[in-house]
């Protein structure tokens, strides 16, 4: 069994492979070239665990992501949330890989996010606002650079403290890019000038003044994942010209800025397409620079499962591990 840590993925491991990884997950996914099981959840007496497989059909590649939260963990100078994601050989049935499921999580959320910009977002975008300075933050700002040649990022975050050190942290990552990065002292204002806006928050509150929002720009919804959480603009939803899904059976049932509007008869579910949608036919993309284009994902494990075993197969070759 191979074991790769966070670092070790870092090594060898990019943003535009689990884009690519991304793209071929959910273009399989809608095909309904894969098996993915409701979640199952189990409650313990000082945490909960939470077990999410995939089935990749035609490539037989089967796999989990284990995840616990566990609050007192911090106390113990453990992580709150650790995660791992399981491979599974497919010639003989044995564990082949454990991988740190935190840093895949937080990879493949920000390369469907990537996937999305790159098949929505006008090609000519410059300007881009990302809301949120957690820990899924990183690689949502890593992944609209990686797709698009933006010259300024502003960076919102309630706590403008916590935000000023997260965008200079940011600035030292990604000076590579030669994009400006700055901390937002006026969000409306950057919002107005926006090409590309990406809101990473749990919010139950929009996180954005959706009639700010110019013709040609391209939202994503990345951050809320539960039924009273809601970063996206109902008018945002509205008006929208193209609305994709990463999965309809996820959003739909997960995704309050989506779940509210479409009660509020707003927009209907046959107003929404899956990313893999776009993937299998790429005329379904933006058709000119006036539409706005919204993305919505809540996660699935055909990503975890698909990008694991992608790292996996590639750190074989380059022998990058612990085999034990």
């Amino acid at each position: 069994m191979l074991i790769l840590t966070a670092k070790d993925i870092e090594k060898f491991y990019t943003m535009p492979e689990a884009i690519a990884a991304d793209k071929q997950a959910l273009k399989i996914y809608t095909q309904g070239k894969s098996d993915v099981p409701l979640r199952i959840n189990f409650d313990m007496q000082k945490g909960q665990c939470l077990f999410m497989p995939a089935h990749i059909k035609g490539k037989d590649i089967v796999g989990i992501k284990i995840v616990s939260v566990f609050p007192d963990n911090p106390k113990l100078g453990k992580p709150s949330v650790p995660a791992q994601v399981m491979m599974i050989d497919p010639q003989t049935g044995e564990v082949c890989a454990m991988l740190d499921g935190t840093f895949v999580t937080q990879l493949r959320t920000g390369a469907v996010q990537g996937a999305a910009t790159d098949l929505l977002a006008r090609k000519d975008s410059k300007r881009a606002v990302l809301i949120g300075t957690g820990g899924q933050a990183t690689s949502q700002l890593e992944a609209m650079l990686t797709v698009r040649p933006l010259t300024d990022v502003a960076i919102f975050g309630l706590d403008a403290n916590k935000g000023k050190q997260f965008t200079e942290l940011m600035k030292k990552r990604f000076e590579h890019f030669s994009a400006n990065l700055y901390f937002s002292e006026n969000l409306d204002e950057d919002i107005y000038q926006a090409d590309i806006i990406t809101s990473v928050t749990t919010s139950k509150e929009v996180t954005f003044n959706g009639d700010l929002v110019k013709p040609g720009a391209h939202i994503n919804g990345v951050g809320a994942y539960m039924p009273d959480m809601h970063e996206i603009p109902s008018n945002i939803v509205e008006k929208a010209d193209i609305r994709v899904l990463d999965t309809k059976d996820g959003v739909f049932v997960e995704a309050g800025d989506i779940i509210d509007p479409i009660e509020q008869k707003l927009v209907s579910k046959d107003d929404f397409l899956e990313l893999g949608d776009l993937v299998l036919n790429p005329q379904l993309c933006r058709q000119n620079e006036q539409q706005i284009t919204l993305f919505k994902t809540v996660g699935t494990a055909v990503l975890d499962v698909y990008v694991g075993y992608d790292i996996y197969l590639k750190a074989k070759e380059k022998g990058i591990g612990l085999n034990i």
